[in-house]
């Protein structure tokens, strides 16, 4: 089975090292990873790392994605959509978070103080906190089979964190295998 691995830990410093420990723990579960670096695109084109990036996810039959928050509250909105391209394709999902937090706690803690408004929590721009529990919006944790909360080891970074990417994994071995 081909796993496209998608999440922000493309833009750190040491991306291909990390993607590389990622298709390495793939591989020890007979999967085929795709790491989006991996496409051959020209990294000073736009357009090229769009169009490799989307024929490796529709060459992949699953995807694994990395919903750490990414320089904010939320998942990294180039991860949300290719999850989002991947559910449309009907392939099996799996997500997972190296913040244990609900989206809703991440939100109280930066966009405080918090209100009570007619459709529940407001921030303190007056808009809703979306709260139903889940560690992202509920467009991304829904399609998911799972999604996965582990915190880092220590000595690792929350998106380079692989106890919840290798949780993750064997969650969509677990769920999507025949």
């Amino acid at each position: 089975m081909k796993v496209y691995l998608a999440g922000p830990d493309v833009f750190l410093a040491d991306a291909i090292a990390v993607g590389a420990r990622k298709k390495a723990l793939c591989a020890a579960r007979g999967l085929e990873g795709l790491f989006p670096l991996d496409g051959g695109a020209a990294q000073n084109d736009p357009a090229s790392i769009f169009r490799a990036c989307m024929t490796m996810l529709r060459a992949a039959d699953a995807g694994v994605f990395n919903l750490t928050p990414f320089r904010g509250t939320g998942a990294d909105p180039g991860t949300a959509f290719e999850m989002g391209a991947m559910h449309a394709l009907g392939r099996p999902l799996v997500a997972y978070t190296a913040d244990e937090r609900d989206l809703a706690d991440r939100v109280r803690a930066v966009a405080g103080p918090v209100s009570v408004g007619p459709m529940g929590e407001m921030d303190r721009d007056g808009l809703q906190i979306e709260d139903f529990g889940g560690a992202e919006n509920l467009m991304l944790t829904i399609p998911a089979l799972d999604v996965v909360r582990r915190p880092p080891r220590e000595g690792e970074t929350a998106l380079a964190a692989l106890a919840a990417f290798e949780v993750a994994l064997d969650r969509l071995c677990a769920l999507a295998r025949p």
